[in-house]
């Protein structure tokens, strides 16, 4: 059933059942992926092209100004999905690589925009080549999460959040908002035990990794600050050394000292922003896009909920709600199926990441301690060698 379910939303996509991507509006070239997934990108950078609707392809020798507008505290991580996403329909096939990198700045006389190289690598027999370069914009990441939402609204997309300028015209987001609110007001009267449970964990899960969030910025913050006042102290204890002969190497070993625990320093809060705090944020986002697709399913429950409602009190046609009924009802479990299927594979990549992330980081911090330790624990060893050598000769 559940592949009858992919096969039916691809089709209604215009897509093979394979899912080899499509067009996206006014390219000429394909976004080549898959159509259950797509790479997550950096907000920051996204939002600076967020009003911008129209698309542009370069060629691979195209010279064009590159600007690496990547914020500081959300650099690139090979532990996340934030450039890179690996494709597996089995758990032991790995055919198909996407990266998404090197955002570039064009202006023009009319706007300025920014576009983002996009590589795809496989070996599937349907496509047509093993390797293709195109560049898309903004908006064209918008229209993908868009269709995929549109073509498997329960499959969890590892994609940016949503953003005020985006979606049909104001009248359709009114008309779709109205029916959302309707059918939230009606409730779902049968949602299944192991929806519950899971709509429980989103909760719990969103409330922690937002509060990890704040806490790790605000380290970071608190970090870079003491980063920079300790930078301060090096200099300060040369030029005391200038002025006092007798303390003068003394004090030069401790500049010393304060140099190598600034660069260690430096080092460490490097592997935190690089390893800990892009993945913290990605699943920021995975948590808000998480309620969205409980959202849509619940909403597909209730719209199910309120035909069988009217059925029961013939409010209606019945043979024409009988056939409705029958179309929702495959529409539920398709969407029960691979929400459970997608929820499985989420919840262990969660798992790996944050682990992963927080160990990576545990290792650093561990490192970053012992090699200030080290540090001070030889300038002591080395002053203390010094005084008894000095009370030799005074005794000799």
């Amino acid at each position: 059933m559940e592949g009858e379910c992919r096969a039916s939303q691809a089709r209604s996509w215009g897509l093979p059942a394979g899912g080899a991507g499509g067009d996206s509006p006014g390219g000429d070239a394909p976004l080549p992926g898959s159509i259950s997934s797509s790479s997550l990108l950096q907000a920051e950078v996204l939002d600076l092209d967020e009003d911008e609707d129209d698309l542009e392809v370069f060629s691979k020798d195209a010279s064009l100004m590159d600007m690496n507008s990547f914020s500081p505290l959300m650099p690139t991580s090979p532990l996340s999905m934030i450039n890179q996403v690996k494709f597996e329909d089995e758990p032991d096939l790995k055919d198909l690589f996407i990266t998404v990198d090197e955002p570039e700045s064009h202006v023009t006389t009319i706007e300025t925009f920014i576009t983002y190289r996009i590589i795809t690598k496989t070996s599937r027999g349907e496509f047509d080549s093993s390797e293709f370069e195109v560049r898309r914009r903004y908006q064209d990441f918008l229209w993908l999460k868009e269709k995929l939402e549109e073509a498997h609204p329960t499959l969890i997309i590892p994609e940016f959040s949503s953003h005020k300028k985006q979606g049909p015209g104001l009248l359709s987001r009114m008309g779709q908002s109205v029916r959302a609110v309707a059918l939230s007001m009606r409730g779902v009267k049968s949602r299944p035990e192991e929806f519950m449970e899971m709509n429980n964990f989103i909760e719990i899960f969103s409330q922690k990794i937002n509060l990890i969030d704040k806490i790790s910025q605000r380290i970071y913050k608190e970090e870079r600050e003491y980063l920079d006042e300790m930078k301060e102290y090096g200099p300060i204890h040369i030029l005391w050394s200038a002025s006092e002969e007798d303390l003068a190497d003394t004090l030069k070993s401790v500049a010393s000292c304060i140099d190598k625990c600034c660069k260690a320093t430096e080092k460490r809060m490097s592997g935190f922003s690089e390893a800990l705090l892009p993945v913290v944020h990605e699943y920021v986002l995975y948590s808000e896009m998480l309620m969205a697709v409980m959202k849509r399913r619940d909403q597909i429950q209730a719209e199910l909920d309120s035909k069988v409602e009217a059925l029961t009190s013939k409010k209606a046609d019945t043979d024409l709600l009988t056939e409705e009924i029958g179309k929702l009802e495959d529409k539920v479990e398709c969407a029960n199926n691979a929400l459970k299927a997608d929820w499985e594979r989420w919840k262990q990549n969660m798992q790996n990441d944050i682990k992963s992330a927080f160990t990576n980081m545990a290792e650093e911090n561990i490192l970053y301690y012992e090699q200030c330790l080290a540090t001070w624990e030889s300038f002591l060893t080395s002053q203390t060698d010094l005084h008894l050598e000095e009370a030799s000769e005074d005794k000799l």
